[in-house]
């Protein structure tokens, strides 16, 4: 009876331990799929107090209002961004015409246009444009590299001339372009770039309306003939604390603002200084007719504009300058109305 009872506990121990294996076993299988299909399911998601900047997964699809430039570390690219910041920030002081270097023909800055450092949306931003080129760009009838397409602004907007693309300048601004872009996604545009939607009016714009409208909103910054206010010590000395918009000190001829259209839209999204994308103090109609007025005046001339737009049937029809690929006056081509050709 002792040896048959004893047998009996021992067969007990046994299933109970053989239970205890099997939902053991059941768990280890279940945290093999579970986990790795909770790690998935969170992945890109951060912490409460986790950088998005720290994390690759995560992709900027649009540029914040407020865009928080991230600092710059020690290493050699850090520095090599935070000197192209300073280039972007204080080019006249660096570059300008009055500088050994002396790239730059006028004593603007590169944020004058591309406002808050390049990081203002809608206000031709910075950030993402290093996930985007190489792209066509009609002016030159080729697919372009960034660094050819800065050398544009130079050149054109800058009033100034093109530089080595492997210069330390040139890969300082590739360099901080890449900083501000690092959380952009690669491949496409992401929203804030470029210049605000603007409904053209269908019809020629009116410079005298314009002015009017210059002096009441404009004149204040830029001053009644146009010609900015100077920095003073200690506040971009050297160079402008608002920018002229014509005269010999400020964008030529064949510069991107000199065509109607892309004048306009930065008008209304940016200005007067302040306003925002979605909440303009211009309309359509008025962004239009004060850009028509500030073109009015006149400017440095670009050599060889004639050389732009190989392909004349990709030139823009507010390109204010022949030859057309039509037969359009060039006043109209200059001012519109713009309900001509597709």
């Amino acid at each position: 009876m002792k040896q048959s009872h004893r047998n009996e506990r021992t067969s007990s121990e046994f299933n109970a331990l053989l239970r205890y294996v099997r939902v053991l076993s059941v768990l280890c299988v279940g945290m093999l799929v579970v986990v790795p299909l909770f790690l998935h399911l969170n992945a890109g998601k951060p912490e409460a107090n986790e950088s998005t900047s720290d994390n690759p997964l995560i992709r900027m699809e649009a540029i914040p209002d407020v865009f928080e430039i991230p600092s710059f570390d020690s290493t050699e690219e850090g520095k090599m961004a935070k000197f192209g910041y300073k280039l972007i920030t204080e080019t006249y002081a660096l570059i300008g015409p009055e500088t050994p270097k002396a790239i730059t023909g006028n004593r603007l800055a590169c944020t004058s246009c591309h406002l808050d450092g390049g990081t203002k949306p809608y206000a031709a931003p910075y950030i993402g444009l290093s996930g985007v080129f190489p792209i066509y760009i009609g002016r030159e009838n080729k697919v372009e590299s960034l660094e050819e397409r800065i050398n544009g602004c130079f050149e054109r907007s800058m009033n100034g001339r093109a530089i080595d693309v492997n210069s330390n300048e040139m890969r300082a601004m590739i360099s901080y372009i890449r900083h501000i872009s690092k959380d952009a996604q690669v491949g496409s545009r992401i929203q804030g770039q470029g210049f605000v939607d603007f409904k053209v009016p269908d019809r020629a714009a009116d410079s005298a309306k314009g002015g009017v409208l210059y002096k009441s909103t404009c004149a204040s910054c830029h001053g009644p003939d146009g010609q900015g206010v100077a920095g003073i010590k200690g506040n971009r000395e050297g160079g402008y604390m608002y920018p002229p918009l014509w005269g010999d000190d400020s964008y030529n001829d064949g510069a991107g603002m000199t065509r109607l259209i892309t004048a306009a839209r930065f008008i209304k999204g940016n200005m007067p200084l302040g306003v925002t994308h979605d909440a303009p103090l211009l309309s359509d109609e008025e962004a239009y007719d004060v850009a028509a007025y500030i073109n009015s005046h006149n400017r440095p001339i670009k050599a060889n504009k004639e050389l732009d737009y190989p392909n004349l049937s990709k030139k823009p029809k507010d390109c204010p300058y022949p030859p057309y690929s039509d037969d359009i006056p060039q006043e109209q081509h200059r001012l519109g109305p713009f309900n001509f050709g597709k």
